[in-house]
């Protein structure tokens, strides 16, 4: 990670928590009484996502226009299934395939997210503090790992779904982590990815190459974004010759692809 100290008084506020994400969190409602779900929304210095823990009561998360993904996320896809939840975070992603009848989840981060928490609001986070948080009221039996995606091998199995959102922009060498991915896919098994896209044209077979802090912010981690044409090229390269592009989209003025990639059977 590069050096992320920055001057005092530099940072930034927490937002409050978005009525758009109430909506996506009520998806997943716990159902908590409020005494525990009081309890553990302050337990958490700083929420990524926003759970909705019991009537009326959320997480204050950080993130921000999340609805769309829920489009590929249907109990269709995870219902009797071994899903992989890369970069998960708080885990909400995790969590709904568990709820949505996947018969294993096992969620993987890194946690260099305490890094960037740090630098954007000033704030030390515990890494995995919210994610064993939810854990906890939902009496879940998700697997988490502290390991870096591109690592996932060392698992040691296969995956039918393997869902990779808001991280493939992120890492110095793209194919490799598709790579990566590919690998721990079972036959017929599915990778459901959501990255930066690009306002070029949907057929040029390009990537553009983003400036340290050009897309957000205090956010030095945003390298790349893809075309469709771009994103599906990449996917040949590893072996993913069936790459459906579900979306293309503006959120919040910036560029979003959501695509499925699909192992041979």
């Amino acid at each position: 990670m590069a050096d992320l100290a920055i001057e005092v008084g530099a940072f930034e506020p927490i937002p409050e928590t978005s009525a758009g994400e109430r909506v996506v969190a009520d998806v997943l409602a716990i159902g908590a009484p409020d005494v525990d779900a009081e309890r553990v929304r302050g337990s958490v210095p700083v929420w990524f996502h926003t759970f909705a823990l019991a009537p009326g009561i959320y997480t204050p998360g950080i993130a921000r226009d999340h609805g769309y993904r829920l489009a590929v996320l249907g109990a269709d896809r995870f219902a009797g299934r071994s899903v992989l939840d890369i970069g998960a975070f708080d885990g909400f992603y995790s969590f709904l395939a568990e709820v949505r009848g996947a018969r294993r989840v096992v969620s993987v981060d890194n946690e260099q997210y305490v890094d960037w928490v740090r630098a954007r609001f000033g704030v030390t986070l515990q890494g995995g503090v919210g994610f064993r948080a939810i854990a906890g009221l939902l009496a879940s039996r998700v697997e988490y790992q502290r390991m870096d995606a591109l690592d996932v091998r060392e698992l040691g199995e296969r995956f039918d779904v393997v869902v990779c959102f808001g991280i493939l922009h992120r890492v110095s060498d793209p194919m490799r982590l598709l790579r990566a991915l590919a690998d721990v896919l079972a036959p017929g098994g599915e990778i459901v990815l959501e990255t930066y896209g690009s306002r070029l044209a949907a057929d040029a077979p390009a990537i553009e190459v983003h400036e340290p802090g050009e897309v957000y912010a205090r956010d030095d981690f945003v390298y790349w974004g893809f075309s469709p044409e771009g994103l599906r090229r990449l996917a040949r390269i590893v072996g993913l010759d069936d790459v459906e592009v579900v979306d293309e989209l503006e959120i919040d003025g910036h560029p979003r692809i959501l695509a499925v990639l699909r192992a041979a059977g």
